[in-house]
């Protein structure tokens, strides 16, 4: 059974930072394009970032200079760092994994987490 569960997220205040986690058991995530997206209120999901199999990644422009993915292959995780939360961040934080190449379309992520909130506020 494929599972992607999400962990970290929690109120912040703006400035702050959060490491958010995704554990995955089912697949391997080094072998398996894992993505990070969010989903505000009222808003249509978007995809933030997402690690290729082969180590590269790739980020939303506008996200990139807070918003970094990573992976530990030996823990079969995947994690995202957000630095200087702003709350326009505020949202419900998904991992995903698209086990099919090629690679790299936002659509093409069918395996989901839960999701984990995030909301920052003052």
């Amino acid at each position: 059974q494929v599972q992607l569960i999400e962990s970290g997220g929690g109120s912040v205040q703006p400035g702050g930072s959060l490491r958010l986690s995704c554990a995955a058991s089912g697949i391997t995530v080094r072998n398996s394009c894992m993505a990070w997206f969010r989903q505000a209120s009222g808003k249509e999901r978007e995809g933030i970032a997402y690690i290729h199999p082969l180590g590269y990644t790739t980020t939303q422009n506008s996200l990139k200079s807070r918003f970094k993915i990573s992976r530990d292959s030996d823990k079969n995780m995947v994690f995202l760092q957000i630095n200087n939360l702003e709350p326009e961040d505020t949202a419900i934080y998904y991992c995903a994994a698209d086990l099919r190449p090629p690679y790299g379309n936002w659509h093409d992520f069918d395996i989901w987490g839960r999701g984990t909130q995030v909301t920052v506020s003052s």
